[in-house]
């Protein structure tokens, strides 16, 4: 008994090389109870700012800006990378993303939307070869996945791919009038949604219960809400649907074809000198503020702290709605919290018009920062995690 338990010590508290703080990078956050936040920094055309409050017993939100380099070699291309890795059933998968994205990203020399489609397919295949080797030791980790936004400024283009219901919502100044309005650039994927029941339904026309209401709450297969992800295996491959996996995710019909999706949403758009920030966010934040709301705070405040700001605002209104008091909730500890709210992540990035004209030649220390604390210093011990019962994003 006591030798098991020194192995499962020694599995939990293996130093991971791999979330060590790498050269050049900035992890300088603050960590206020179970908020960690970064209120500015400098990316290649402008400012940004982050903050990631959790909810959960552990943390499923995983975030991350870099800026630079977005290759392998120093000649570029050069821009701004962002990514809001919103995970459900444990952390395995959002954390999966935030350490692999990039470097399939940076292994091309271009920037393009088949460049970002390739590097979230390779993540996929990745994360699913990882489910495959661990199936007989870990089967839960099947039932592990995560929503996938990601946000690239290159050359004075903007894309964003998304996967799932996190969401990217644009700033824009009207000329005519000053105000900014809200203007959302991520195709979202969730049942809730009508045209996504009726594309989940023209893929599997022969499957009646293809969506199920379930306690008000439309779910694909009566189970998750999101049709799109990375990871779910078991919803992709009939294989990992089966035994030891836990009753509550196993179908009870074998499917032929993938039920969930990996393809992300890719759109593609040339900033504007009147396109002020965007805000990157996972769906903790919108179910609590509006597009417009969620604009006009960091429009009607400084720049330093916008994330932050957002993040209060979205607890502010979770404490209204229970009729509580926003400072009584901030007392109450993870876990119980996620009965109140869900993990919300936010990064707003601002714009600077004169830095995206001349990126190409600006000279720029590049930065890495992982949200919520994630990108750790040397030595530091990674705490070991087991998924936990999925079933929603």
């Amino acid at each position: 008994m006591l030798s098991e338990l020194m192995n499962y010590l020694t599995a939990c508290f293996r130093p991971s090389s791999d979330r060590y703080a790498r050269s050049g990078s900035d992890a300088g956050g603050k960590q206020d109870g179970l908020l960690w936040y970064k209120d500015s920094g400098q990316h290649l055309n402008g400012e940004f700012s982050m903050a990631v409050v959790q909810a959960n017993n552990l943390l499923e939100d995983q975030s991350h800006i870099e800026s630079g380099s977005l290759s392998s070699s120093e000649s570029g291309p050069y821009g701004t990378f962002v990514g809001v890795y919103d995970g459900h059933g444990g952390p395995e998968t959002s954390r999966f993303i935030n350490d692999h994205l990039i470097h399939h990203l940076k292994k091309q020399q271009s920037m393009s939307v088949d460049v970002i489609r390739k590097s979230i397919q390779a993540t996929e295949e990745g994360f699913m070869s990882l489910v495959a080797k661990q199936w007989s030791m870990k089967p839960q980790i099947a039932a592990v996945g995560s929503c996938c936004l990601v946000g690239v400024i290159c050359n004075g283009t903007l894309y964003i791919a998304n996967l799932g219901d996190s969401r990217a919502v644009l700033g824009r100044a009207v000329k005519a009038t000053g105000e900014v309005l809200a203007m959302q650039l991520s195709a979202e994927h969730n049942a809730a949604i009508e045209s996504v029941r009726h594309e989940l339904q023209s893929l599997h026309p022969d499957d009646s219960h293809i969506v199920v209401l379930k306690h008000n709450v439309w779910r694909v297969k009566g189970i998750i809400q999101v049709s799109r992800s990375i990871g779910d295996v078991y919803l992709k491959k009939a294989e990992f649907n089966r035994e030891p996996l836990y009753a509550k995710f196993r179908l009870r019909e074998p499917f032929k074809r993938p039920i969930l999706s990996s393809e992300p949403s890719i759109s593609v758009h040339q900033l504007q000198p009147h396109d002020q920030f965007i805000i990157f966010a996972s769906d903790g934040l919108w179910e609590h503020l509006s597009n417009q709301e969620a604009v006009d705070i960091v429009q009607n405040n400084p720049h330093s702290g916008s994330a932050r700001r957002l993040v209060k605002a979205a607890l502010q209104e979770a404490a209204k709605k229970r009729e509580m008091r926003y400072s009584d909730l901030k007392k109450i500890d993870r876990g119980v919290r996620r009965h109140f709210h869900d993990d919300i992540t936010v990064i707003v990035v601002f714009i600077d018009s004169n830095l995206v004209s001349r990126a190409s030649s600006v000279k720029f220390t590049s930065i890495s920062v992982r949200g919520g604390g994630i990108t750790l210093p040397p030595n530091t011990l990674a705490p070991c995690t087991t998924p936990t019962e999925a079933g929603a994003a």
